[in-house]
């Protein structure tokens, strides 16, 4: 390179590093994402400028437009399924309550400690007093991190090195391969199973109980239904057999709802006999991911005290947003269990007649909307929904915002039920790019 090229290179021009870091909007981005991160993109802009790809002028704006628009890769979506406990997209959506109450918790703050005595105080109390008062039928309390991990805790505690009885009919798959024997068998307990698959008496149960039972677990099986000639012990018919009764009722619901009447709640279990129940929060319950144990006092104090609850412990932003989910307003779940129809329905034509055109007109279809998250299995959620040609549900699951809907019959189907009503200007926006093939 001759000195008069030197001198007329346009990378000359390209800014340097330290200049770039001072730009204000990547000095803010640095408070967002960390000055690592920044740096990445600054470096792979400077790049593009030494390759020709962009003018040396234009390297902090490329910079810029290469940061994440968040802090994590998990991306908001809006939920059109009409499945209001969705697994895969995260189960059960917190409540403003909640979602206060968790950044209210993200400093420091009293999670085990009295701040009138400056001594150590019980973990998560207010939480658990908030359970007590939910559920008064429940002696006393305690939060894990999930149910799986409640049902485990409640065997190890109970039968390690002994024996769990339990129906041939609920040796159940709780979901991505995990199956119940198997998690019985890493708590050290063995399973004793009784009756078949189909039909389980209350003397199956009374025949197998000897010195060598921890305890028996009765489990709804909540994804499935088992129908015709079928039969099972009770909560009633199990609780006198002398030993401790674990039910884990999945779901979470706490007290009777008669929208779902075949889905067991815990205030009716623990009257009915229980010595303690298991049950997720993030499911019908509506909190965070956490697994509740409820039963009597003396019980649950042995599973606290037992070392694997401290293993199983949640942090103090699953008990802010659990506590906020049990006091606070009725949670997203159960607001969209029970919307109104006429009220939904209304949504749905108006949507669809703001995103008619002559040449496209948009449907409004019957559809039948589903509890999920394995509660309340065959019970129906009639509903509408937009229909709109197939290829729309990727676009929308891949645009901003993300809209997941579901495909049915080479139709994308659209359905508002858990989507926010002040979503619904987003929605159509969204749907309006789709139908016309992109953003």
């Amino acid at each position: 390179m001759t000195p008069e090229t030197a001198r007329t290179d346009p990378r000359r021009r390209i800014p340097r590093t330290d200049a770039l870091l001072a730009d204000p909007a990547l000095v803010e981005a640095s408070t967002r994402h960390g000055s690592a991160v920044v740096r990445q993109a600054v470096r792979a802009a400077q790049e593009q400028a030494r390759a020709g790809r962009i003018a040396p002028e234009e390297v902090a704006a490329a910079a810029r437009a290469a940061l994440p628009s968040s802090s994590t890769t998990l991306r908001p979506l809006l939920n059109a399924t009409g499945v209001v406990v969705h697994t895969n997209i995260g189960r059960a959506p917190l409540s403003d309550a909640a979602l206060q109450a968790v950044t209210a918790a993200a400093g420091y703050v009293d999670v085990e400690f009295d701040t009138a005595t400056g001594a150590r105080a019980r973990r998560g109390r207010g939480t658990l007093a908030a359970l007590r008062d939910a559920v008064p039928a429940a002696g006393d309390a305690l939060v894990v991190n999930n149910g799986a991990a409640a049902l485990v805790l409640a065997t190890t505690a109970l039968a390690a090195g002994r024996e769990v009885v339990v129906s041939r009919g609920e040796m159940v798959e709780i979901g991505d391969g995990f199956r119940l024997p198997e998690l019985i068998a890493s708590t050290g307990a063995r399973l004793r199973e009784v009756g078949t698959t189909n039909r389980t008496r209350a003397a199956d149960y009374a025949e197998a109980v000897g010195p060598d039972t921890g305890c028996i677990l009765k489990v709804h099986p909540s994804n499935f239904r088992v129908e015709g000639f079928t039969g099972a012990a009770s909560v009633e018919d199990l609780a006198p057999l002398g030993v401790p009764l674990v039910v884990d009722i999945g779901s979470g619901l706490l007290a009777p709802d008669p929208l779902l009447p075949d889905e067991p709640d815990a205030t009716t279990t623990l009257l009915a006999g229980a010595t303690i129940v298991t049950a997720s929060g993030d499911k019908l319950l509506g909190g965070p991911q956490a697994g509740l144990l409820l039963g009597e006092a003396d019980t649950v104090e042995r599973l606290r005290r037992h070392p694997l609850a401290r293993a199983l412990r949640v942090d103090k932003l699953t008990l802010a947003a659990l506590e906020a989910t049990l006091r606070g307003p009725v949670p997203p779940v159960s607001a969209y269990l029970h919307a109104d129809a006429t009220a939904l329905r209304a949504r749905t034509e108006r949507m669809a007649y703001a995103l008619a055109s002559a040449d496209q007109p948009v449907d409004v279809v019957d559809v039948v909307g589903r509890v999920g998250g394995g509660g309340g299995p065959g019970v129906p959620l009639p509903g509408w929904a937009l229909a709109l040609p197939e290829g729309c549900a990727e676009l929308l699951r891949t645009g901003e915002p993300g809209v997941v809907a579901r495909v049915e019959r080479h139709r994308c189907l659209v359905d508002l039920r858990c989507v926010p009503p002040e979503a619904d200007g987003v929605l159509e926006e969204a749907l309006r790019a789709a139908l016309h093939g992109g953003r």
